[in-house]
């Protein structure tokens, strides 16, 4: 039985050796080189044509740390058995705070890493191939939507301080007023704070005529009502 462990232990130190292969610099300098041509092209399609909330200048200065980061650490790993063994366990004790808040950065940063990886695994014209094509569909996408008819699309935020009504009751007063002038309109945020409620909806309104009568209507009905409009007509709608 000592015999066959023994085996065992010595084809397994054998497997990680024979894994063990050295990095070529220059094919890595090539790799890295490829990555940040790709980064700077994903940032500049998630400016141009990316419609979320957040800062899109400084959230896309992210692009080119996580696909150079992932390119190398796959380069690493894909050398060595025990490091890729070893990378299970180191990985696991990472935790990331940061939340993402919109379903669209989520993606770009899934892209990014995409790209890393396969720039790490020595497929740069697939990757190349296929980053390119991605980025054309969605182009294609938001160019599409933004070309129907032009509307009023835009991020109506309302803070209200109320203390004599429930925030459910005065939820449902916003929805009703608001769905009255708006064609379309997604609560997209809600939060209660010690008798002040905020809100965010994503509405879309047929003309100016129509906005000037939500805005008079709204501070007619509800007192003390704060709003803020954020214009999306010349952005991509989400």
């Amino acid at each position: 039985m000592t015999t066959t462990a023994q085996g065992l232990t010595q084809q397994v130190s054998d497997l990680l050796q024979s894994t063990d292969a050295p990095i070529s610099i220059p094919a890595l300098l090539f790799s890295l080189a490829v990555g940040t041509v790709l980064a700077m092209g994903l940032r500049w399609h998630f400016r141009r044509f990316a419609s979320t909330l957040s800062d899109r200048e400084q959230f896309s200065q992210t692009f080119p740390y996580v696909l150079l980061t992932t390119l190398l650490i796959i380069t690493i790993v894909k050398s060595s058995l025990a490091l890729s063994l070893g990378l299970v366990g180191a990985l696991s004790i990472v935790r990331f705070r940061t939340p993402i808040k919109e379903p669209e950065e989520l993606a770009y940063l899934f892209i990014a890493i995409g790209m890393g990886l396969g720039l790490g695994a020595s497929q740069t014209a697939a990757t190349i191939t296929a980053s390119a094509f991605i980025l054309v569909v969605i182009a294609i996408m938001k160019l599409r939507r933004a070309g129907r008819p032009e509307r009023q699309n835009l991020f109506l935020s309302i803070d209200w301080s109320e203390h004599n009504s429930p925030a459910e009751r005065r939820l449902e007063s916003l929805n009703d007023t608001v769905s009255t002038y708006a064609e379309r309109s997604d609560l997209r945020r809600f939060d209660v704070r010690d008798g002040t409620i905020e809100a965010t909806y994503f509405i879309d309104i047929p003309s100016t005529k129509q906005l000037t009568m939500l805005v008079q209507d709204l501070r007619e009905k509800h007192t003390g009502i704060g709003l803020t409009f954020i214009d999306q007509t010349n952005m991509p709608s989400i």
